[in-house]
């Protein structure tokens, strides 16, 4: 799905190119929250 999605963004105009970047950006701030969340459950689930 990455694959196709980064073969597409070279062939797409610059809108699609931004606008895939931002799916990336988006995706990864998912991610990183949802570590920060996990981080922050283990730290108080210790006390």
């Amino acid at each position: 799905m990455i694959g196709e999605l980064i073969s597409n963004m070279s062939h797409s105009s610059t809108a699609g190119f931004v606008g895939v970047s931002l799916i990336f950006v988006y995706l990864a701030w998912i991610l990183y929250m949802a570590f920060v969340r996990i981080e922050e459950g283990k730290k108080e689930g210790h006390h």
